[in-house]
Protein backbone atom coordinates (compact mmCIF):
# COMPACT_ATOMS: atom_id res chain seq x y z
CA UNK A 1 0.00 0.00 0.00
CA UNK A 2 2.90 2.37 0.75
CA UNK A 3 4.25 1.82 -2.77
CA UNK A 4 0.89 2.53 -4.39
CA UNK A 5 0.50 5.77 -2.41
CA UNK A 6 4.01 6.81 -3.40
CA UNK A 7 3.35 6.10 -7.09
CA UNK A 8 0.05 7.99 -6.85
CA UNK A 9 1.84 11.02 -5.36
CA UNK A 10 4.47 10.92 -8.11
CA UNK A 11 1.81 10.85 -10.82
CA UNK A 12 -0.26 13.57 -9.16
CA UNK A 13 2.81 15.79 -8.73
CA UNK A 14 3.76 15.24 -12.36
CA UNK A 15 0.32 16.07 -13.69
CA UNK A 16 0.16 19.22 -11.57
CA UNK A 17 3.63 20.38 -12.59
CA UNK A 18 3.22 19.60 -16.27
CA UNK A 19 -0.37 20.88 -16.36
CA UNK A 20 0.53 24.09 -14.56
CA UNK A 21 3.58 24.61 -16.73
CA UNK A 22 1.50 23.95 -19.83
CA UNK A 23 -1.06 26.57 -18.82
CA UNK A 24 1.70 29.15 -18.34
CA UNK A 25 3.28 28.02 -21.62
CA UNK A 26 0.11 28.53 -23.68
CA UNK A 27 -0.59 31.83 -21.91
CA UNK A 28 2.79 33.23 -22.94
CA UNK A 29 3.53 31.36 -26.17
CA UNK A 30 0.01 31.22 -27.63
CA UNK A 31 -1.22 34.58 -26.30
CA UNK A 32 -4.03 33.07 -24.27
CA UNK A 33 -5.88 35.02 -21.59
CA UNK A 34 -4.10 35.93 -18.35
CA UNK A 35 -6.52 33.48 -16.69
CA UNK A 36 -4.44 30.63 -18.15
CA UNK A 37 -1.28 32.07 -16.64
CA UNK A 38 -2.82 32.65 -13.24
CA UNK A 39 -4.41 29.18 -13.25
CA UNK A 40 -1.07 27.66 -14.17
CA UNK A 41 0.65 29.45 -11.32
CA UNK A 42 -1.96 28.20 -8.83
CA UNK A 43 -1.61 24.64 -10.10
CA UNK A 44 2.20 24.90 -9.85
CA UNK A 45 1.88 26.10 -6.26
CA UNK A 46 -0.31 23.07 -5.47
CA UNK A 47 2.32 20.85 -7.07
CA UNK A 48 4.83 22.07 -4.48
CA UNK A 49 2.93 20.41 -1.66
CA UNK A 50 2.53 16.92 -3.10
CA UNK A 51 6.15 15.68 -2.86
CA UNK A 52 6.11 16.37 0.89
CA UNK A 53 3.72 13.42 1.22
CA UNK A 54 6.38 10.96 -0.01
CA UNK A 55 7.95 8.65 2.60
CA UNK A 56 11.59 9.34 1.62
CA UNK A 57 13.86 12.36 2.15
CA UNK A 58 13.87 15.42 -0.12
CA UNK A 59 16.88 14.56 -2.27
CA UNK A 60 15.74 11.02 -3.03
CA UNK A 61 12.15 12.07 -3.75
CA UNK A 62 13.14 14.84 -6.15
CA UNK A 63 15.79 12.74 -7.87
CA UNK A 64 13.34 9.90 -8.41
CA UNK A 65 10.58 12.33 -9.41
CA UNK A 66 12.78 13.43 -12.30
CA UNK A 67 12.35 9.99 -13.85
CA UNK A 68 8.59 10.07 -13.42
CA UNK A 69 8.53 13.60 -14.88
CA UNK A 70 10.33 12.34 -18.00
CA UNK A 71 7.70 9.69 -18.64
CA UNK A 72 4.73 11.92 -17.91
CA UNK A 73 6.15 14.70 -20.10
CA UNK A 74 6.44 12.32 -23.03
CA UNK A 75 2.88 11.09 -22.46
CA UNK A 76 1.59 14.67 -22.18
CA UNK A 77 3.34 15.65 -25.41
CA UNK A 78 1.88 12.61 -27.14
CA UNK A 79 -1.70 12.97 -25.92
CA UNK A 80 -2.00 16.77 -25.71
CA UNK A 81 0.35 18.03 -28.43
CA UNK A 82 0.18 14.99 -30.71
CA UNK A 83 3.96 14.38 -30.72
CA UNK A 84 4.49 10.63 -30.61
CA UNK A 85 7.60 9.46 -28.73
CA UNK A 86 10.14 7.62 -30.84
CA UNK A 87 11.94 4.44 -29.81
CA UNK A 88 14.80 6.39 -28.20
CA UNK A 89 12.33 8.40 -26.12
CA UNK A 90 10.81 5.11 -24.96
CA UNK A 91 14.18 3.54 -24.18
CA UNK A 92 15.19 6.63 -22.19
CA UNK A 93 11.87 6.62 -20.34
CA UNK A 94 12.30 2.93 -19.42
CA UNK A 95 15.79 3.63 -18.09
CA UNK A 96 14.46 6.56 -16.08
CA UNK A 97 11.74 4.39 -14.54
CA UNK A 98 14.28 1.74 -13.66
CA UNK A 99 16.22 4.48 -11.86
CA UNK A 100 13.07 5.55 -10.01
CA UNK A 101 12.39 1.98 -8.89
CA UNK A 102 15.96 1.52 -7.64
CA UNK A 103 16.12 4.85 -5.80
CA UNK A 104 12.69 4.76 -4.19
CA UNK A 105 11.74 1.14 -3.74
CA UNK A 106 14.87 -1.01 -3.57
CA UNK A 107 15.10 -2.63 -0.13
CA UNK A 108 17.73 -1.05 2.10
CA UNK A 109 19.31 -2.34 5.24
CA UNK A 110 18.93 -0.40 8.46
Amino acid sequence: MVYLKSIFYFILAGLLEIGGGYLVWIWLRDSKSWVYGLSGMVVLALYGFIPTLQPAHFGRVYAAYGGVFIVLSLLWGWKVDGIQPDKYDLIGAMLALIGVAVMMYWPRSG
